[in-house]
């Protein structure tokens, strides 16, 4: 049986997202995994209210970010994406790490 793990990785900094996802590209090609992505998904305009107080009223300006978003797929070679779910990324990536067992076609389900 084949485990695909999905990478999805998020953060507010294009460049830093940009230069975290080519690297860790280049490091899964090094390694010869077999690499799907990166994909990006369109830009989320996130816009937060913030209040002068906890009672309802006054407010300031709404707080405005872009988040940027890539997805990755490592197929097979599942050593090396063991490694990649203990790197150590900056505090300014979110990285959700989802793995998927993909049984081969006519395998019985019980």
């Amino acid at each position: 049986m084949t485990f695909v793990t999905k990478l999805r990785l998020q953060s507010g900094n294009r460049y830093e997202l940009e230069s975290e996802v080519s690297e860790l590209k280049s490091m899964l090609e090094r390694k010869g995994a077999e690499c799907k992505g990166p994909h990006a998904d369109p830009p989320k305009r996130i816009t937060v209210p913030q209040y002068k107080s906890l009672q309802p009223g006054d407010a300031y300006s709404a707080w405005d970010y872009t988040v940027y978003s890539r997805k990755l797929e490592i197929h097979g070679n599942d050593h090396t994406a063991r490694e990649v779910g203990h790197m150590d990324f900056p505090e300014s990536l979110h990285v959700e790490i989802e793995v998927e067992q993909q049984k081969p076609a006519g395998h019985l389900r019980k």
